[in-house]
């Protein structure tokens, strides 16, 4: 613990010397609005590299998300609005209350009633206006609908079972058709999002992340995309050359062998 303590001291002492007079001109330029985006990037390098199971890596990707939690920090403090001691204290005291089961009498049997608790806590001790707030607008929308629903299926806005979901599935997918039929191009990106709301909630009931599911699919597709182009460079042919039922072809046969 004495040698954490001295690396996590070190690197709030870097971070305050590179914005420091005779630090890094980069560093020093830097304002919380500016490295909006470079946390966003950090916090997906992280993802990226747990997807593609690179654990031996993760340690420093991790790091960089540190980084700019320390850099937000020291800006922070140089204005004297709070330090990174704040931060931790903060997130203690975050954890500390909303886990009582563990560290208080509460009892919490499962991980959906932590769920719960934790979201009926958010509100109460929070002045949350209402069970869907919390949920940053910046989020991709897949995941942006998926905590919104989920967090208003904590005070009973949810279908009990997956039957009537499936349905709500296939409701939205005939009104997608008919705002199609009637050529209405606001109709159809109304029903069209009505839609993959409709199929974020199925992912819920399913037990899988829309968001994860979705990148997984644009990964596969990337992969196997490639492989098509190389397929026809091998052959120094033009793709665009080719008919769909031959690419299509080759696609079927790349997928069964990614299978294999």
């Amino acid at each position: 613990m004495e040698k954490n303590n001295r690396d996590f001291a070190k690197l709030v002492e870097i971070m305050r010397i590179l914005r420091g007079e005779n630090g890094c001109p980069w560093d020093k330029e830097q304002n919380h609005k500016s490295l909006r985006q470079h946390l966003i990037e950090e916090a997906y390098e992280v993802i990226e590299t747990i997807d593609q199971g690179k654990y031996k890596e993760l340690p420093e990707e991790l790091g960089d998300v540190l980084l700019q939690v320390v850099f937000h920090a020291q800006m922070a403090a140089e204005r004297g609005d709070f330090t990174i001691e704040d931060v931790i204290q903060a997130i203690n005291e975050k954890l500390l209350r909303r886990h009582p089961h563990v560290f208080g009498d509460a009892v919490i049997r499962s991980a959906d009633e932590q769920i719960t608790h934790w979201e009926n806590l958010k509100k109460s001790q929070e002045g949350k206006k209402s069970a869907i707030d919390g949920v940053p607008k910046e989020l991709p929308a897949l995941l942006r609908a998926y905590r919104m629903q989920g967090k208003a299926a904590t005070v009973g806005f949810d279908w009990g079972e997956i039957a009537p979901v499936w349905e709500k599935v296939q409701e939205e997918i005939q009104e997608l058709k008919e705002a199609f039929d009637k050529g209405s191009r606001d109709g159809i990106e109304d029903e069209l999002g009505d839609l993959l709301f409709s199929i974020v909630n199925l992912s819920r009931f399913l037990k899988a992340n829309p968001e994860d599911a979705l990148r997984r699919t644009i990964e596969k597709f990337y992969t196997r995309f490639i492989k098509i182009e190389e397929t026809f460079a091998e052959q120094e042919r033009d793709m665009r050359q080719a008919s769909l039922e031959e690419m299509d072809e080759i696609w079927n046969r790349i997928k069964a062998e990614s299978k294999q």
